[in-house]
């Protein structure tokens, strides 16, 4: 790997585009060529698990607006499939509905270092974009991969969560990679596609705090749909604003640490493997991720605690992110409230952490229902549970080694008599560091959960068939790895929308 370091320059030095981290990044892109087996698995792990949380929200809110407003836009070629549909889309819309509907219920994959990461997201606007220019399944495993590499080398160099940037403007920069290694572009356009997207996506983490809304599942699904823009027209030789991270009054200089900006970025040189996918980890559960090893935390000590009517308090011992983001330290009283929106309870660890106690699992729909939100003895236990930062789990959290970065946390439950019980979970079980690491089975065995409602059975042996298959698929068979969900289902819950514009 080499090390880029990446400052702000003031307009008279003229930064030669070739030390621009956008054109190192594009670099990456275009010099992405034999994969790696094991990156390309992932790879198709990742297809699995986006298929499964999509098909599982479908009929959300959310999802079926984005659908509509996908199918207001025929495409003026061959187009590209929407998960729920049986209409061809233009490819932007395609990837705006099929992005919310992967994002919607915080289910897929995550990478969490400096910043904050669901890489996963850019898998819709690649399979759009390779379904609308006839593709092959080997050309979207190579830009799923060249994504992958850029979106983690961004997550691991460049924090955005400090400066209260959302993390989607480093999931543009990596699509629109991504989109140029599946189409094989040059350089060049590489390059000015990845500061149009960066310079239209960046956006303040406000979608993330206090009560929060729907834009959450739309906010991937926007970026990808402006990387797909900027692709296109970067390759028909519009330019962009530039240097986009580098410039006196750009990204760095005035987003994130100022005129004193020093990051550094470290990116694979020439023919080095891209392996960065296989940093990446999935989610077992429906919630944030720092959430996931507390749940199966709260489902370990269930069996210690007896009546939870005799908890006192529960105070959860985790890292300065867990506690600022989804624990107490983010001063969020709608984190409290019965009567929050599901993403809220989403980044809620102490009502995930009280449901998980109560119930010994974690549903999807189930535990983020309204009437399981507003249940006295739920209500009860919640208000007892705060968090706290630990130097030690903060640390743990940023450890260089894989092996040893930890994403839990230790809880402290004290009793009415004054007993306390305590236990700690590094990593969640399905972590690849975790008690029961998800493999292939794991993933399709979640497709499986995630698509019954909607999807039968012969669809779904049909579905997993393709994904497996990827590397091999020919143009005409993308569409494959869109399950036939029961369209019957989907059109009665989408008459009851109310209309928009288009």
């Amino acid at each position: 790997m080499i090390e880029h370091h990446v400052r702000v320059h003031p307009s008279a030095d003229r930064l030669p585009r070739e030390e621009q981290l956008a054109w190192k990044l594009a670099q990456v892109a275009t010099g992405t060529g034999e994969l790696e087996p094991a990156a390309a698995a992932m790879a198709v792990n990742r297809v699995i698990d986006n298929a499964a949380v999509a098909t599982a929200s479908l009929l959300r809110r959310p999802v079926a607006v984005a659908r509509a407003q996908a199918l207001a836009h025929p495409p003026a070629a061959p187009g590209a499939s929407v998960f729920g549909a049986t209409a061809q889309v233009s490819p932007e819309w395609a990837a705006w509905a099929n992005g919310t509907a992967v994002r919607e219920l915080d289910f897929h994959d995550t990478y969490l270092a400096a910043d904050y990461s669901h890489p996963g997201d850019n898998i819709p606007p690649l399979l759009a974009v390779a379904q609308h220019t006839g593709r092959t399944g080997a050309d979207l495993l190579r830009g799923i991969i060249a994504g992958y590499e850029v979106h983690i080398a961004l997550v691991k160099g460049i924090c955005l969560y400090a400066h209260r940037i959302d993390h989607v403007a480093h999931l543009s920069a990596a699509t629109a990679c991504g989109l140029g290694a599946l189409l094989r572009l040059p350089t060049e356009t590489v390059y000015q596609a990845v500061q149009q997207a960066v310079h239209t996506t960046t956006a303040t983490r406000q979608s993330r705090k206090g009560e929060i809304s729907s834009w959450k599942a739309f906010a991937p699904a926007f970026a990808g749909k402006a990387a797909i823009e900027a692709v296109d027209r970067a390759m028909r030789g519009e330019s962009s604003p530039s240097p986009v991270y580098e410039g006196e009054d750009g990204f760095l200089a005035w987003l994130l640490d100022g005129p004193r900006s020093d990051y550094t970025v470290l990116l694979p040189d020439g023919n080095e493997p891209r392996r960065a996918i296989l940093d990446t980890y999935t989610k077992e559960h429906s919630a944030e991720y720092q959430a996931q090893a507390v749940i199966d935390l709260a489902r370990r000590l269930r069996e210690k605690t007896g009546p939870l009517a005799k908890v006192r308090s529960i105070v959860l011992h985790t890292s300065h992110h867990t506690h600022h983001v989804i624990g107490s330290g983010a001063n969020d009283p709608q984190k409290y409230d019965p009567h929050a929106s599901r993403e809220t309870l989403d980044h809620s660890v102490p009502y995930i952490f009280a449901v998980a106690l109560e119930d010994g699992g974690w549903h999807h729909e189930r535990s983020y229902a309204p009437e399981r939100a507003q249940r006295p003895a739920t209500v009860e236990l919640w208000r007892k549970i705060s968090t706290v930062e630990d130097s030690e789990w903060t640390r743990r959290y940023h450890d260089p080694d894989p092996d040893r970065r930890a994403f839990g946390g230790r809880a402290v439950i004290t009793l009415d008599d004054g007993s306390v019980i305590e236990d700690e979970l590094t990593v969640a079980d399905a972590h690849p560091a975790g008690a029961r690491p998800f493999d292939r089975p794991a993933y399709a065995a979640k497709f499986r959960t995630l698509a019954e409602r909607t999807v039968s059975p012969a669809a779904q042996d049909r579905f997993l068939d393709a994904a497996e298959g990827l590397a091999g698929l020919r143009t005409e068979d993308l569409d494959r790895l869109f399950p036939e969900a029961d369209t019957r289902l989907v059109r009665e819950y989408d008459a009851n929308l109310p209309k928009g514009l288009f």
